[in-house]
């Protein structure tokens, strides 16, 4: 179930975005696949920004790699798709991999994209008396961008620390766009969990009010006392055993995009996404940007402290993980990502 000028030159940006200044992508072998398709649910959210940039800049074929990206209701069904044999690779939350582990499937995170969840949890502008925290939300219909998905699973785990448990509400799939907007404003949700720009725009409007976010450092410490890794990029330990160039090859495209969107400005980021992702408000698109670059990831490593933080939060949720054996060294393979910056 997803961020969020150049200084003096390139390499100050990069220090200023704690990237090393001249870490390029190392040659790796000739792709063993070099069609891969790519599951991700929810591609216009500021979440997913690095592989809509890692498309849109190219860099996906300057690594030799034809990647065909099936936008999806969710990351539940991303990695739906991933088990089921119709995409090869996912970009989706990292907590996948935990759940995955626990039902014997070795699924590995090979680059993060999102340092912090970047998720918002807001009620209606009507609901705000009476909604005042997530301890109200009993009995309450919350928008995810699908049931299962990360935005699912933060607010249940905002509502177990509050006392309730997660069943205590509704759960709708609205989807990652211009639907999800819409399901607020027409009053067919009392509460949602989502991302930018909807978030964004719904601020922008008048419709929400805040209760949790966690776009920036302050509001994810808030919220899980720590770092909390979001968006990775997953897939199959079949499939990098297989294909060792060609996940090589992906890691390089995404951390190029890294890069290019910390050095970035709001405006040039605007600019390389469709126009459609801005919902009809570029302003207000440029804004989202500015909230959300804090939480991409600084040198695309998911580290222990965050790993860690997400398995309590799953065995928060989940009594079924609460009693299994997760090996987090086998959540996320280090090497790609490690020789780029080498």
């Amino acid at each position: 179930m997803e961020r969020r000028t150049f200084l003096t030159g390139a390499a100050a940006a990069a220090l200023a975005a704690g990237v090393a200044p001249h870490a390029t992508a190392q040659p790796a072998g000739a792709p063993e696949k070099a069609k891969v398709i790519l599951g991700v649910g929810g591609k216009p959210l500021l979440y997913y920004l690095p592989l809509t940039i890692a498309e849109r800049k190219g860099f996906f074929k300057e690594e030799g790699l034809e990647v065909e990206i099936n936008d999806l209701a969710g990351g539940a069904r991303s990695l739906q798709s991933l088990i089921g044999g119709s995409v090869d690779v996912v970009t989706g939350a990292y907590e996948h991999t935990i759940r995955m582990q626990a039902k014997g499937q070795d699924i590995r995170a090979v680059i993060e994209l999102g340092r912090f969840p970047a998720i918002t949890v807001a009620v209606r502008k009507e609901k705000a008396g009476q909604l005042k925290s997530p301890a109200d939300f009993k009995g309450a219909k919350i928008g995810v961008t699908a049931p299962g998905s990360s935005t699912a699973l933060l607010v249940q785990f905002a509502m177990v620390k509050a006392g309730l448990k997660p069943t205590d509400a509704a759960y709708v799939g609205v989807g990652g766009g211009a639907g999800a907007v819409a399901a607020m404003k027409k009053g067919e949700i009392d509460v949602i969990s989502h991302l930018d720009p909807v978030i964004a725009k719904l601020e922008a409007d008048g419709d929400i009010q805040v209760l949790i976010d966690t776009r920036t450092e302050a509001g994810t410490r808030a919220l899980f006392g720590g770092s909390n890794p979001a968006a990775v990029l997953y897939t199959k330990q079949d499939f990098i055993e297989k294909n060792p160039n060609t996940t090589q090859r992906l890691v390089n495209a995404f951390m190029k995009a890294l890069k290019w969107v910390h050095s970035a400005t709001p405006e040039q980021i605007a600019e390389a996404v469709p126009p459609e992702y801005h919902l009809g408000d570029k302003p207000l698109y440029l804004k989202a940007v500015t909230n959300s670059k804090e939480a991409y990831s600084r040198d695309g490593v998911v580290s222990q402290q965050g790993m860690a933080s997400i398995l309590d939060m799953l065995k928060t949720l989940d009594p079924e993980l609460q009693g299994a054996n997760i090996d987090l060294s086998k959540t996320f393979v280090e090497r790609f990502v490690k020789r780029v910056s080498a």
